[in-house]
Order: C-alpha cells, then structure tokens, then sequence
C-alpha cells in the first residue's frame, strides 16, 4: 500500500467527477448488488501508464449526452475487500487493474480491462466508452 497523501489526488480525480467511492465490500454490494438501469463500476489504480490514461479517458466520456446512472469505484491495492467484491461482478474476467465495468440490470454488458487501456490514448478509450453509453445507457430527460 501506498501512503494516502500519495493517493488522494488518484481518488480525487475521479470523485471529482460525481463518481462515488466504494471503500468496503458491504459498499460495493449495496451500490451493485440488485440494481436495474446502468452501473459503472471503475477499479482505479495507481498504475502511472494505464491508469494515467483510463481516469482522463473517464473524464472525457462523462461529457457525453448518456452516461451511466450510477457511478462507483473502487481502489486496488489500496481497499482490497471492495475491489475484490467489486470484481466479484465482474463475471468471467480476470483480475484487472486498472478496468472500467458496465452493468446493466445487474448484468456485465461491457468489460474494459488493463490491457484494453494501456496502448491507448485517454481519447480513443473515451471514444469507445462513448459507444457503450450509447448502446447500454438512457438518454437524459430533456426539459421541455
């Protein structure tokens, strides 16, 4: 484990962005467990290369129209029990840090692993997390 002052900017840019954080594996269960509509559940990492791109690939995905409704996550290798109940869900992956999950109805629909984020660029992960938002996540309400 890392010292926390050496982690909290990592936490922070996430939490930043309205995504909660889920430090015990009771947390996790009741933000996942059972829920319908959309669930992403983000294991951040302090992970310099892949980490380093996944949390601005984050950023820039949640400026698009349809997001997920609820947004967690989890820190590996700094809150074990919850990353390891968060990849609990995580049906037929392996252990993966950092990865970004999308559920829906309870359901992985998407799965975005170390290696599926590491060789890229922060835009070309927010591009493909743009199109899992448009396949799986509601359009917001308009006002009308």
């Amino acid at each position: 484990m890392y010292p926390e002052l050496m982690v909290l900017p990592m936490r922070e840019e996430l939490t930043r962005l309205g995504i909660q954080e889920l430090r015990t594996a009771a947390e996790v269960d009741r933000a996942v467990a059972n829920q319908t509509g959309t669930t992403m559940v983000i294991v951040n990492s302090i992970c310099g290369c892949a980490a380093g791109r996944m949390r601005p690939a984050v950023r820039m995905a949640l400026e698009h129209g349809r997001r997920p409704e609820r947004m967690f996550t989890v820190f590996a290798g700094e809150d074990k029990e919850a990353t390891e109940r968060a990849r609990s869900y995580f049906t037929g992956y392996p252990p993966s840090s950092p990865s970004i999950a999308l559920l829906r109805d309870g359901n992985l629909v998407h799965m975005m692993q170390r290696s599926d984020i590491e060789h890229r660029e922060a835009a070309d992960i927010a591009a493909e997390m743009k199109k899992v938002f448009d396949k799986y996540c509601v359009a917001p309400a308009t006002a009308g």
